[in-house]
């Protein structure tokens, strides 16, 4: 079963993602730390920039590299801009600054995953419940089921380009060997 669409999630639900979205609209995105991030991406037919919080699963301070989750899958208009090449910014709430990304494999992605449940565990079960919505089958947080969801919702890596870094390079997708992206 494919991920959840944001439309057919609770209205409740809904609007509680919408809130750090507010914050980053009011200058405030700064309160969220590494918690959370801004991303700007380029629309792949528009060329118009968007942006969408997203919660931080994974930080690594050393090199300022972000992992996020698509919680609405490969299908979220986000995650199809960022894998089609698109320019790609990352705010932490001090104004966006130019992006590498990558996708990461499945192994990468399951570990990332487990680190993060690990570090909140007192929210494990809101978790649970969040992304059993989102993908639309029972999420227990076990090791089959960490595996099963790292294929419907990708973990994606980002950090700040270095300057002479230029979105040229391509990769393939590790779960689709036909899909390329920038890093």
């Amino acid at each position: 079963m494919p991920a959840a669409r944001s439309q057919e999630l609770p209205s409740w639900m809904r609007s509680g993602f919408t809130l750090p979205n507010r914050l980053y609209d009011a200058g405030l995105g700064w309160l969220l730390g590494r918690r959370f991030l801004r991303l700007h991406h380029t629309g792949r037919r528009s060329g118009r920039t968007f942006q969408v919080v997203l919660e931080v699963v994974r930080y690594d301070r050393r090199s300022g590299e972000a992992t996020v989750i698509s919680g609405f899958g490969r299908d979220a208009d986000w995650f199809r801009n960022v894998v089609a090449g698109g320019p790609v910014a990352v705010d932490f709430g001090h104004g966006p600054r130019p992006a590498v990304y990558r996708v990461l494999d499945r192994d990468e992605a399951q570990r990332a995953y487990a680190s993060y449940e690990g570090r909140n565990v007192l929210i494990g079960p809101l978790v649970r419940w969040t992304l059993t919505k989102l993908l639309g089958w029972r999420y227990d947080g076990s090791p089959e089921a960490r595996r099963r969801m790292v294929e419907e919702l990708p973990l994606v890596a980002v950090r700040p380009a270095l300057p002479d870094q230029t979105h040229d390079f391509v990769r393939v997708d590790p779960f689709r060997a036909s899909d390329t992206h920038k890093t």
